[in-house]
């Protein structure tokens, strides 16, 4: 799995970190999401499926899932 992340949709919700914390962080001076891993183990996988499915901006993009 590769996560492509469309920075410029982000709304700074942060809903990635709370579902994927150790793949998902936020910039601290706009709250904008950051990748921490575009490449997860697979024992992130679920979290990363979930935090892109609840994106509000659906600025989260998963390949070869």
């Amino acid at each position: 799995m590769r996560i492509e992340f469309d920075e410029p949709k982000c709304v700074a919700a942060g809903q990635c970190v709370m579902a994927a914390p150790d793949v998902f962080d936020q910039r601290e001076d706009d709250g904008v999401a950051i990748v921490l891993d575009h490449n997860p183990g697979p024992e992130h996988h679920d979290e990363v499926r979930d935090a892109a499915a609840i994106c509000p901006a659906a600025a989260i993009h998963l390949v070869g899932q």
